[in-house]
């Protein structure tokens, strides 16, 4: 990432959302949406995932030590695996994270972005789309950026401090509930703070939020989802329901569903491209999920108990597949092909269980095409079971349980009409309101992070066409203007406001085109643009401005830039 000030200028449109203009297809919002606030119900909501991550954990340690106390070591070792190693797991990658926001390589990166901020100058921060993502960073200007100081003995003894806490805290396996604490916490100070300090705080409670959600996802599948598997197979082959086991596989079965609807909130509040999910529509997709991971998790319990090993050579079979469906998709969630892989292979997990949008575009397809496979897997897992089931069973009781299957399934498939009927959020923030030129594209585009409308960068004008012979002859000789403003397109209601130049503030210029939904934007997967926002946020008196690279085709950028 590199600093400069290039002292092109900038101009500001205060009627542009901040929406990626790339094509042919070029339509300019008139409607800014609001900005956001943490509210009551937001905080609420983190209470109650505080309790859901509390009450799925205790449950599982408390069924384990029941397990040890009645001398099923087998089942105590089993529940125990699946609760220790998925947390580890998590604490690692939490540290990790940690450990790279609090370096000491990375802080001559974020003080000079702090002196740049500070300048007051009209100052982008690029950070360029190489092989070697999350490398090291530099810093240049037109003048020469001060280095960082010496560590004061203060500030020495409160980074030990905080490296011994996070150490603490990350052992003793409560990474999760720090960051819950510490996403209240920021959410509250955006409350009572003022207008600048209430962005800045924002913006630390978004990123606090989205690292939460990815890591309980996570933990979710690795551990809560074979855990209800485990205990259902131990239900079925014992034939008898403990009040710990129901307990236990109730609380993984909330935890899961849970996870899936708040990811999916706090990606869209990330977001302004899209419109935020309210908190009916959570309730509602909480209850899909519910439901049919139920019936799918039965399911499997129901033919476990029959066919061990046939289930793990169907689980891997079924993960396989699903991979090779997601990789064959072409995500765009991680920085590197590598960590995209690794990603890809995480939601096939996901995939064993439950319908996860993973790429925007024809997702009613790709749903329909999953439902119905997964439906096929239920019928012919509950069917073989059926057919190979204990003989001790009763008929009646091996009916009641294929009625429990299919109703829990058929009504996690209504609550997901209703959701996608009644509740799922509109879409991309659009509107007709403003023309613009047929064959213009603007090269940047803002983030969803800002609460400013985009910049759009006036100099150089990489995407402008070519003049042709007949057009020069109608500008009327060489003595004519040498760009022509073109008619706006039809359906226009009004012409574009005339643009004031802007100049003063940080603007961060971020060299990549903007992630589609359902990904995360880069600000907030790579972890160097979140420390320069941060810090830019907090030091420089204007609110930093955001903006993705948007432009044509690389042709056209290749052929102007070496002809301009």
């Amino acid at each position: 990432m590199a600093a400069k000030s290039d002292g092109a200028p900038v101009s500001l449109r205060n009627d542009i959302l901040p929406e990626c203009l790339s094509g042919s297809d070029q339509r300019l919002p008139h409607v800014h949406p609001p900005r956001k606030r943490y509210s009551l119900l937001d905080c609420s909501w983190t209470l109650c995932a505080l309790l859901v991550f509390f009450s799925d954990g205790a449950s599982d340690l408390w069924l384990a030590a029941d397990y040890y106390l009645r001398r099923n070591y087998w089942w105590f070792a089993l529940t125990l695996v699946f609760v220790i190693v998925p947390s580890v797991v998590v604490q690692v990658l939490s540290f990790r994270w940690f450990a790279y926001d609090f370096s000491e390589s990375n802080d001559s990166c974020t003080a000079a972005a702090a002196v740049v901020a500070a300048s007051g100058a009209d100052t982008r921060f690029s950070t360029k789309d190489s092989d070697q993502r999350g490398a090291g960073c530099g810093a240049e200007a037109d003048g020469a950026l001060p280095t960082t100081a010496t560590m004061g003995g203060a500030r020495g003894c409160c980074r030990a401090f905080m490296w011994l806490f996070q150490s603490f805290i990350h052992i003793f396996q409560l990474a999760q509930v720090w960051r819950y604490v510490h996403a209240l916490y920021l959410g509250v100070q955006s409350r009572w703070r003022g207008d600048h300090e209430c962005r800045h705080f924002y913006w630390r409670m978004m990123f606090e939020s989205a690292d939460i959600s990815m890591l309980r996802l996570l933990e979710s599948f690795l551990k809560s989802a074979p855990q209800l598997v485990l205990q259902l197979i131990i239900m079925i082959q014992a034939k008898q329901v403990l009040p710990l086991q129901g307990l236990s596989a109730s609380a993984s079965l909330v935890s899961l569903s849970w996870m899936i609807a708040s990811y999916q909130k706090v990606l869209r509040d990330s977001r302004d491209d899209k419109l935020p999910m309210s908190y009916k529509a959570v309730i509602v997709q909480i209850l899909w999920h519910l439901f049919t991971i139920g019936a799918r998790t039965m399911a499997f319990a129901l033919f476990a108990s029959v066919f061990r090993l046939y289930f793990g050579i169907f689980i891997v079979a079924h993960w396989c597949l699903m991979t090779f469906w997601i990789i064959q998709g072409e995500t765009d969630f991680c920085m590197s092909k590598w960590e995209e892989i690794i990603y890809n292979m995480m939601v096939g997990i996901v995939y064993v269980f439950c319908w996860f949008s993973v790429r925007e575009g024809r997702t009613r397809c790709r749903m329909l095409i999953y439902g119905v496979v997964v439906f096929i897997e239920n019928v012919a897992l509950t069917t073989f079971w059926y057919q190979n089931r204990d003989p001790q069973m009763s008929d009646f009781t091996s009916l009641v349980i294929v009625c429990m299957v299919a109703s829990s399934y058929a009504l996690g498939t209504f609550f997901m009409c209703v959701y996608y009927c009644l509740l799922h959020p509109d879409g991309p923030i659009s509107g007709w309101g403003w023309g613009v030129p047929e064959e213009v594209t603007v090269e940047s585009c803002l983030s969803p992070a800002s609460s400013l409308p985009p910049d759009v960068v006036a100099s150089p004008p990489r995407t402008l066409q070519r003049t042709k012979g007949g057009d020069r002859e109608q500008m009327g000789g060489t003595n004519a203007d040498v760009f022509l403003v073109r008619t706006l397109k039809r359906g226009a209601k009004a012409s574009l406001p005339p643009l004031a130049p802007r100049t003063e503030g940080p603007v961060i210029r971020i060299d990549l085109p903007r992630k589609k939904y359902p990904a995360w934007d880069a600000h907030f997967i790579d972890r160097r643009l979140r420390k320069t926002i941060l810090v830019l946020e907090g030091a420089a008196p204007v609110t930093p401005r955001i903006q993705y690279r948007c432009l044509g085709s690389p042709t056209e950028v290749m052929e102007y830039e070496t002809t301009v």
